[in-house]
């Protein structure tokens, strides 16, 4: 028998509670989640597993509902904190109000959790502004053509959310040594 004839690829195994939520417990040991991006995640291992194995995923729909279900229960999911910590961090590193938002909408934050916790962050959008031309080298970080490259400058922070005064302000201001 020749060493170059295919072997035919075993299926895997089937999908399982048992599957799932370890699968979602690795999952979550890795990264912080929402209750919807799990969901998400969930929804494609089960489809990639049930589609190599000939099955149909809708089938499998009721038991990743199950296994969100129980990791909310235990208190290992919770999309509240979730968002503080997000947003927290993404105005750490100079992102806009309006795009901390959207990015919270896309990992699957619901519009009143957004609205809630938006409204307790005490980061000035200005001080963001500032932080991103910091990471960018924009403005005063940038060490030559700065006069030239101000309309771009202010452009680009304006397309990452902020308003043109914070966006101009932000460019316009002198450089933080002491950082």
């Amino acid at each position: 028998m020749s060493d170059s004839a295919p072997k035919a690829a075993k299926p895997p195994r089937p999908v399982t509670p048992e599957w799932l939520f370890r699968a979602a417990g690795h999952y979550l040991e890795r990264y912080a989640s929402t209750e919807a991006n799990l969901r998400r995640v969930l929804q494609r291992k089960v489809m990639r597993r049930a589609q190599a194995r000939g099955e149909e995923p809708s089938v499998f729909e009721p038991m990743v509902d199950e296994t969100v279900a129980r990791f909310v229960e235990l208190k290992l999911l919770d999309d509240r904190s979730y968002a503080e910590a997000k947003l927290a961090s993404l105005r750490r590193r100079g992102t806009s109000l309006r795009q901390s938002a959207a990015k919270l909408a896309i990992k699957g934050v619901d519009r009143e959790t957004v609205a809630s916790v938006m409204a307790g962050d005490e980061t000035d959008d200005a001080d963001a502004a500032r932080r991103l031309a910091q990471r960018r080298r924009l403005g005063p970080h940038r060490l030559r053509e700065r006069a030239e490259r101000r309309d771009r400058d202010v452009a680009a922070l304006m397309r990452a959310g902020f308003s043109y005064s914070h966006a101009a302000a932000a460019i316009d201001g002198e450089a933080d040594n002491h950082d």
